[in-house]
């Protein structure tokens, strides 16, 4: 009996000892956030038949969340993002030409300062959004902004974040929200929307602690020198652009892209990009505008840019401006630029989604696949 009594105990005091060691209980998987805040809003207006919108007016934000803490190597590069998914609600202005604005987007939080209990942040969200009233020639031919009721949207925000208590944070934002369907459907001008924010955050349970860059190896900056390795990308990608306003037709976008990368960090990666575009509604508007041509090779549009790729894991965000070098239609401007959400799907190939703008202006939103040839070269 002595014998099974000292066993106990000493099992007990193994798996006790263990606990310890372990840190205790392993910790919650998710550090589940829920966040309010409240804007104060008014319009850019980046056209002149946009002047007629002019007002200041309320909107409502609520967002699930989830505070990062370590699990994967990347929370940890990028200081332990936010990431969540926010539903954003306003009447516009109470305009009926405009109606009621309801849009849901995934978006993504980075601290930019090392100390969280006082962080700077930029936010970064892209979704859908749905636009009760849009753009009609006899019922609503003053909402030049928006063509039709679905629409993308992208939100993007500083901040500044007060740790209030171990539950709460509390904070106050100034940033842009852009609805444009990507000329899908015309008009699409877009909808630009600046606004001073400020609300709150709350965890639904305790928090879990940071898990700090320990758990990778340690680095050294003669190891990122930028002379391991560089990639070449290429890709082609397809989108709709319609037209009926001008041409009385939609019309297919092609673009073929070239990009070299190069590694500058764990979390970044810089280079340069050829693009060669074919847009099938250039040919009606150089009609409609009585300019003629000679052969089709000249509504090509090649163009040269320089490219930043930020990475988290498997998804990336590459960013691209750059100018067009010829082609016969390029009354939207000659500089362009691209932001493109792109996903790997294996080591080598991926997936992208493309929003190319010409001065804050939607051109079209392109879907592609690419593929990635790795080059070592010491």
């Amino acid at each position: 009996m002595s014998h099974n009594k000292g066993l106990l105990s000493f099992i007990f005091m193994l798996a006790w000892l263990t606990g310890l060691a372990q840190g205790g209980p392993p910790p919650p998987k998710h550090n589940f956030q829920v966040e309010t805040r409240l804007h104060g809003a008014i319009f850019l207006q980046h056209h002149f038949e946009m002047k007629h919108f002019d007002a200041h007016f309320p909107a409502f934000e609520i967002s699930i969340q989830q505070a990062t803490y370590g699990k994967k190597s990347w929370e940890a590069l990028y200081r332990y993002p936010i990431i969540g998914i926010s539903y954003w609600y306003s009447d516009l202005g109470g305009f009926p030409e405009l109606g009621n604005a309801h849009a849901i987007y995934p978006f993504i939080n980075f601290p930019l300062n090392p100390d969280l209990n006082n962080s700077l942040n930029f936010r970064l969200g892209v979704g859908l959004a749905y636009l009760t009233n849009k753009f009609h020639p006899t019922d609503n031919y003053l909402n030049f902004a928006i063509g039709s009721h679905l629409n993308a949207a992208i939100s993007l925000f500083f901040d500044y974040r007060l740790q209030a208590s171990r539950r709460l944070q509390l904070f106050a934002a100034a940033g842009l929200t852009h609805f444009s369907n990507g000329s899908i459907k015309t008009p699409n001008f877009g909808l630009n929307i600046l606004s001073l924010s400020a609300g709150m955050a709350y965890n639904l349970r305790k928090p879990n602690p940071y898990l700090d860059l320990k758990i990778l190896p340690e680095l050294y900056k003669f190891e990122f020198d930028g002379k391991k390795w560089f990639s070449i990308e290429g890709q082609i990608a397809m989108g709709i652009k319609d037209m009926t306003q001008e041409t009385g037709k939609r019309h297919s976008v092609f673009n073929a892209a070239i990009n070299v990368l190069k590694p500058v960090s764990m979390r970044s990666k810089i280079g340069f990009g050829f693009d060669l575009t074919q847009d099938g509604s250039d040919k009606s508007v150089l009609k409609k505008k009585g300019i003629f041509y000679e052969k089709d090779s000249e509504l090509l549009k090649p163009g040269a840019n320089v490219a930043y790729e930020m990475l988290l894991d498997r998804t990336s965000f590459l960013f691209n401006i750059g100018m067009h070098l010829s082609g016969a239609e390029r009354s939207e401007g000659d500089i362009y630029q691209k932001l493109a959400l792109k996903q790997m799907f294996t080591q080598n190939l991926f997936g992208t989604i493309a929003l190319t703008v010409h001065f804050g202006k939607a051109d079209y939103i392109g879907f592609g696949l690419g593929y990635r040839f790795d080059f070592k070269y010491y």
